[in-house]
């Protein structure tokens, strides 16, 4: 099974008219970054506010995607839902279309390790030709322990782990035995993740600098920690003044900026910037090196 490495941004999606996926904002931040040199793209995660869609406006969204990259990066689809019929019938949209994996979060209301290992191998047997990446992003199950449960689906492909615990990280490395994938996914963590021996990173602040994750990863790779610690606390510091105003508010804010298109607002749970959060954001931006790291 392919283990897929390097720098992927977890794609943020544009918001258009009535809540649908502003296509032409898409096309514009896929060409941007493969022209920044990015690895791959994760598709419809939480950055792109997938199960916040409508079930089609999510199929559209995937299916534009995949055919304008046109296989100019591999494409991981994230399937995950509350219904286990629509995870399953949006891992087959996505594999028509020509993803190379799947990728699923434990859903809401999933509580234990028994419900959690039906779901993954209901979801990964609908399409058995193609990677299942579980997606561990839930404190109230252990990590661990449901990966050890899942050890018996043939095309698990390993996980994107978005948390700081770096012990329960590589243990999940480990079970893999150097057959899986396994993505960080906490941008703050980046750097810690790759010393730990994750393949790569999945992120949401790749989407406008991943130049200092490419730069970071092959810094790692060199041995220049010191400098991989610098590039990881300057990027920090501009995650940290988008956390102090509204996360996925200031990311769309953020990219309408250096591509020139409106992106749109988030989608509910997520909210909006105020007027007085957008002067804060940009205010806070401007004593980090955000202009320096957008430009790597």
């Amino acid at each position: 099974m392919e283990i897929f490495r390097g720098i992927w941004p977890a794609l943020m999606t544009p918001t258009g008219e009535n809540h649908s996926v502003n296509l032409p904002g898409l096309f514009a931040l896929i060409d941007y970054l493969i022209n920044k040199g990015v690895d791959g793209f994760y598709l419809g995660g939480t950055t792109g506010e997938g199960i916040y869609l409508s079930y089609t406006e999510r199929q559209r969204l995937i299916q534009s995607a995949l055919q304008h990259v046109n296989g100019r990066v591999p494409c991981i689809v994230h399937v995950g839902a509350v219904s286990v019929d629509d995870a399953i019938e949006h891992a087959q949209h996505a594999r028509s279309h020509g993803a190379v994996g799947i990728s699923s979060i434990i859903p809401p209301l999933y509580d234990s390790i028994e419900i959690v290992r039906r779901y993954y191998s209901a979801v990964a047997a609908a399409v058995p030709d193609l990677p299942l990446l579980t997606y561990i992003l839930n404190p109230r199950i252990d990590s661990v322990a449901l990966m050890h449960s899942i050890l018996d689906i043939p095309n698990l492909g390993g996980a994107k782990y978005t948390g700081p615990n770096m012990f329960e990280l590589r243990q999940i490395i480990d079970m893999g035995q150097g057959r899986w994938t396994l993505f960080s996914g906490m941008d703050e963590q980046a750097l810690y993740g790759l010393m730990m021996g994750a393949t790569g990173n999945i992120g949401s602040t790749l989407n406008f600098m991943p130049g200092v994750y490419i730069a970071l990863m092959r810094a790692v790779r060199e041995g220049r920690l010191v400098e991989a610690q610098e590039l990881q606390l300057r990027a920090n510091r501009v995650t940290a003044a988008m956390i102090e105003v509204g996360f996925t508010g200031a990311l769309k804010d953020i990219l309408t900026r250096i591509l020139g298109i409106d992106m749109g607002e988030p989608r509910l749970p997520n909210l909006p910037l105020t007027d007085k959060s957008r002067t804060a954001l940009r205010e806070n931006l401007a004593k980090t090196d955000f202009e320096a790291l957008v430009a790597l």
